[in-house]
Order: C-alpha cells, then sequence, then structure tokens
C-alpha cells in the first residue's frame, strides 16, 4: 500500500467519515439532524469575541448608539445619533437590537454583547437558511457542506460579530431565495400561499433593515428567471397583487411616520444623499474602480474562493441546470451594480456568497468534476485556499509587534493549526481529492475566525482607545456620573461607552466646558436622579488640540494637570494618539 493510499484511508476514518457519512439518514431525518448540527456549529464559530471585543469604529457604534438613545427616550420612530438625525438606513435593525435589549432584560446600558445579538443570530439564521435554499436543488449532504461554507467564510464571521445591518439582512435575502427556489421549480401559476407569505415578509423585514438592498437582489432573480425561463407566469405562485398589498401594510406604516415626523428629510438623506452619494461617488474615501469587489471576494468569501476556482470549467458547461441559473440569475445582475457602484467595501457583496456557495458545493459533490478539473486550476486553487492561511499567524505576530505589545500566544498557535488545515486541505486539491480537502478548509476557517476573534482581537489594546479611555476616567471621575466633553477624538466608540451626552468639543471649548461652574448634566440620560447633585466635569484632551486646551486655560487663569493619559493607535486613519484626562469637580478640584 502506498503512502498516499494509506493517508486516503486515515483520513476517510478519521475525519471525512465522521463529518459527512455519519448523517446516512435521507429525507425527514436529515433535515432535522443536519440543521440541529449546523446551528450547534454556528454558536460555537460566532461566540468567540462577541463580548470581548470593544466596538469597532465606525459603522457598529453608531448603530448602537442611535439605538440606545431610542431605548432612553423612548422614541422608536426617529434615528438620531447625539442631536443629529441619522437617516442613513430604515429603522429595522435599530428595532432589532431594541428588542435583544428589553427581552434580555436590561435597559439602555446595556453591554455591547446584548446589541450585537441580533448580528449573532442572524449568522447562525443565515447558515440554516443556506442549507433551506440549497435543499430546493441538492441532497441533504451537499446542503449541509453549502451551509458550512457560508457560515465559515471570513466576512459572515465579522458580520455576525458587529451590532450592523449585514448579518441580518443576509437571512432576510435568504428567506425570500428559498421561498422563491420553490416557486420557480414547481411551475405552477396557483397560487402557493405559504410559500407566498415567507417571500414578501421576507422582503419586508430586509426593506426595513436596509432599504432598497434586498428588492434589488431578489428583483433581478426573478426578472433573470423570467428570461432563462422565457415566462414570466410562474411568479403569479407567489401571488404577486396580495403579496404586495402585504409587503406595503408591513413597511408603510413606519415609512408615513418618519415622513411625518421628518417633513420628508428622511428620504432626502437616505436616498438623495446616501444611496445616490454611493452608487455616483466614493462616500468617506471608499470610492474603488470597478473589479474592487472581485479582489476582495477572495479574501472575504475564504476558504470558498479556493474551490470556486476549481469549478468555474464545470459552471459554465453545466449553465442549462436549474440550479446553476437560479444562482447565476442570483448572483450576476447584482455583481454587476456592486461593481458599478461607485462605493465599495468587502461586506457589500455578502447577500451574494450563498448563491456561490451552493453551485461550488453542488458542482463538487459530483466526482465527474473533480476527474475533469486539470492540474493548472488544482494548483491555482491550492494557491488560493493556502495562501491567506499562512498570511494569518505571520499576521497575529506582526501586528502586536508593531503595536509594540506580546503576541497572543494561543491566537497564535490557534493560527498556525488552522492554517496546518488549510494546507492540508490545498494538498488534497491538488491531488484531486476535493470532497477530502472540505471538511479541512472548513474546520480550518471557523478556528481560524474563533481563534482571532477570541485571543487576537481582544489583545490589542493599543487599538481600543474609546474603552481605555472610558476605563481611565471612570478611575478619576470624583462623581458617579461625570459630564465629559472630548476634543481631537470624535470617534462613535467613545460616545457609546461614555454616554449620549458626551460633548465633542474644540481644546478652546473644552477649556471653558471644564471651567464652567453650573452643575452638570448625568452623562447617561436615565441615570439616577440622586446622582446629580454630586456632579462634576471631565475633558479628555487629544495632544493636537492640547496647545490650544492649555492657551485658555491660562487665559481663564485656571491651574489644572492631567489626571490620567491614553496612548494608542486609531485604526481610522492610523493616527498614534495620545489623550490626557483633566478634571473639574465642585466637591473635589485637581487645581
Amino acid at each position: 500500500m502506498t503512502n498516499d493510499a494509506a493517508m486516503d484511508i486515515h483520513v476517510r476514518k478519521s475525519v471525512v467519515t465522521p463529518l459527512l457519512s455519519r448523517f446516512r439518514p435521507s429525507g425527514i431525518s436529515s433535515d432535522l439532524i443536519l440543521p440541529l448540527v449546523l446551528f450547534f456549529i454556528g454558536v460555537i464559530a460566532y461566540l468567540p469575541g462577541l463580548w470581548q471585543v470593544p466596538p469597532l469604529d465606525r459603522d457598529e457604534p453608531r448603530f448602537t448608539q442611535a439605538t440606545k438613545q431610542m431605548l432612553e427616550t423612548r422614541q422608536y420612530v426617529d434615528i438620531r445619533f447625539q442631536d443629529q438625525p441619522r437617516y442613513k438606513k430604515p429603522v429595522g435593525i435599530y428595532w432589532l437590537q431594541s428588542a435583544a435589549v428589553l427581552l434580555t432584560g436590561h435597559d439602555a446600558r446595556a453591554p455591547l454583547w446584548v446589541y450585537r445579538l441580533p448580528s449573532f443570530a442572524g449568522g447562525i439564521l443565515a447558515i440554516l437558511l443556506t442549507y433551506w435554499v440549497a435543499r430546493a436543488f441538492c441532497d441533504p449532504k451537499a446542503s449541509f457542506i453549502a451551509a458550512l461554507f457560508v457560515g465559515s467564510t471570513i466576512i459572515l464571521g465579522v458580520e455576525s460579530r458587529l451590532a450592523k445591518t449585514d448579518a441580518s439582512l443576509l437571512w432576510t435575502i435568504l428567506m425570500a431565495q428559498g421561498a422563491l427556489a420553490r416557486l420557480w421549480l414547481r411551475q405552477t401559476q396557483h397560487p402557493r400561499w405559504g410559500l407566498a407569505f415567507v417571500f414578501w415578509t421576507a422582503l419586508a423585514v430586509g426593506i426595513l433593515i436596509k432599504g432598497p438592498i434586498a428588492p434589488m437582489v431578489v428583483c433581478f432573480t426573478v426578472l433573470g428567471l423570467c428570461v432563462v425561463k422565457r415566462d414570466i407566469k410562474w411568479f403569479k405562485a407567489a401571488a404577486p397583487l396580495y403579496g404586495f398589498l402585504w409587503l406595503c401594510v408591513l413597511i408603510l406604516p413606519w415609512f408615513f411616520a418618519i415622513a411625518k415626523l421628518t417633513d420628508y428629510s428622511f428620504f432626502q438623506e437616505s436616498i438623495g444623499h446616501d444611496l445616490l452619494g454611493k452608487v455616483v461617488g466614493g462616500q468617506e474615501s471608499h470610492g474603488k474602480p470597478p473589479g474592487m469587489h472581485l479582489v476582495f471576494m477572495f479574501f472575504v468569501f475564504w476558504p470558498l474562493t479556493g474551490f470556486f476556482v476549481l469549478v468555474l470549467p464545470h459552471l459554465w458547461r453545466k449553465r442549462s441546470q436549474k440550479m446553476v441559473q437560479f444562482c447565476a440569475c442570483w448572483f450576476v445582475p447584482s455583481w454587476i451594480v456592486f461593481e458599478l457602484t461607485g462605493t465599495k467595501l468587502p461586506h457589500y457583496t455578502m447577500p451574494l456568497l450563498p448563491a456561490l456557495a451552493i453551485c461550488v458545493t453542488a458542482s463538487l459533490w459530483n466526482n465527474n468534476t473533480v476527474r475533469q478539473t486539470n492540474n493548472y486550476l488544482a494548483w491555482g486553487s491550492a494557491i488560493v485556499l493556502a495562501l491567506p492561511a499562512i498570511l494569518l499567524p505571520i499576521t497575529t505576530i506582526v501586528l502586536p509587534l508593531h503595536l509594540k505589545i506580546s503576541p497572543s500566544v494561543p491566537g497564535v498557535g490557534v493560527s498556525i493549526l488552522a492554517a496546518v488545515l488549510a494546507i492540508i486541505a490545498a494538498i488534497y486539491i491538488i491531488k484531486h481529492r476535493v470532497r477530502h480537502a472540505m471538511p479541512f478548509a472548513i474546520i480550518g476557517a471557523i478556528i481560524m475566525s474563533t481563534g482571532f476573534w477570541g485571543f487576537v482581537a481582544p489583545s490589542l489594546s493599543p487599538i481600543w482607545i474609546s474603552s481605555r479611555l472610558v476605563t481611565a476616567i471612570s478611575k478619576v471621575a470624583p462623581c458617579p456620573y461625570p459630564a465629559v466633553a472630548i476634543a481631537g477624538f470624535n470617534e462613535p466608540s467613545f460616545i457609546f461607552l461614555e454616554g449620549t451626552h458626551t460633548r465633542v468639543l474644540s481644546g478652546a471649548q473644552a477649556a471653558d466646558f471644564l471651567s464652567t461652574s453650573q452643575e452638570a448634566t448625568p452623562a447617561d440620560a436615565i441615570a439616577p436622579a440622586t446622582d446629580q447633585t454630586n456632579t462634576c466635569r471631565i475633558a479628555a484632551i487629544e495632544s493636537r488640540q492640547k496647545a490650544a486646551f492649555l492657551d485658555e486655560v491660562a487665559k481663564m487663569g485656571l491651574r489644572t494637570k492631567p489626571a490620567a493619559s491614553v496612548q494608542g493607535l486609531n485604526i481610522n486613519g492610523g493616527h498614534h494618539l495620545n489623550i490626557e484626562v483633566y478634571v473639574n469637580s465642585r466637591n473635589k478640584t485637581d487645581q
């Protein structure tokens, strides 16, 4: 027996058989067992980092702070960040986050992980719903692997841990697409009321979460399928008239309410500024040329992209298959729109990820596909799979050293293990044993994600400036609820962690704020009223604003010195910051 044959038998017994062949029951039993397994894998994959990692600037704390203010004011129609309207996205994600806070028994001062629960649940739902969509075309095992591919990708691992819209948006699109696939496959003109209800409800929730993205992806899929079939009558099964009326019933009350409350300025901001601004140009320095999403894909869709390279010729040959047609109508038109849009961020294409996963997995499940693969494609696939895995252990060592801290030993160890598994998968691809490669790649990707978020990211203390600054302020504050002003550092994570009434000022304004003798407002709007009598003021001054602050302090005749300081690297811009904390209290003065 050759070494390759012995290794093949060992892998079958130790890895492939337990992961794939154990679930032998078909039909109902598999469709109960496999989703349950996927649920537990999702929990294990996304739980690390959920509570250890501080808010990641800038989008996440903007969402959580707006939700926090809804809970503080009990105003669940308007969306605000401090005193500024935040009319970029509809209200759906803020309602989901508010529900998570209230259902867990917290108030607006809930810890960050509570606000992240909708994204955490959204990531798990995306895995389960990928299985459901795939089951319209594939057997349970192939659907199971497709769902694992989606769950193990870098991008979903990130979005499932951040309190943003994208993980929640993904499950609504998957629910709509799963219903749509079944309506299309059955080719009946008689309404399928259950599937139609799922389709239109999911589409409505998607609109409330992120506006036009869900209807864009779904409508392009419907139009593409009509072109492929050269028939639109099949869509009658979705009960389009009644379904559209139901969608309006779900979304219009809030849209009417926000229009009346804001005198239609919500639509001017969200459509006229945010949406059109992203389409025409690059917002917030995120403009990129067409083709950048393809570059992003090889990293954010990893490890799936390694296998995608392998099956490209097969997908073209099988373009007449219903599964390939459906996934192509889902993927291609929306991908073109994302590429033509001026603003490009890696997570924008995530709603198209399951279409790729289903196509790739279903193709690789056919042994003929593997046998027909040429060596050049196999080597290209292996390189795409192995390269990111090799770079991660290097990053876990170099990045902390760049920040002048010690690398996380568990993080480095876990990343090396993940790299080894990915390299083994790459070797199997070169040997045209792709079914053996898939479990190694998936397990390696999950280990890599959990290791990074569970060990590496929390250990990068220099970049978590806001959380360390809030801790420093709490240690030197002479009262429980100090009024705080900040100059030179305006990241929204600090506003969320310190409190809604945190003032963002210039250095000179911060000196005036610190010197005033009037009673301060508690930093948190829901602070106990008994604490309002014990007031104090704190100013946090970044070094670039320090000269203006000290000049104004000198003009006022004040004598003050820093009570604490925090240094770190601001990941938005890459600037090294030095923030000093100054205290002025009616009961205890540091002068």
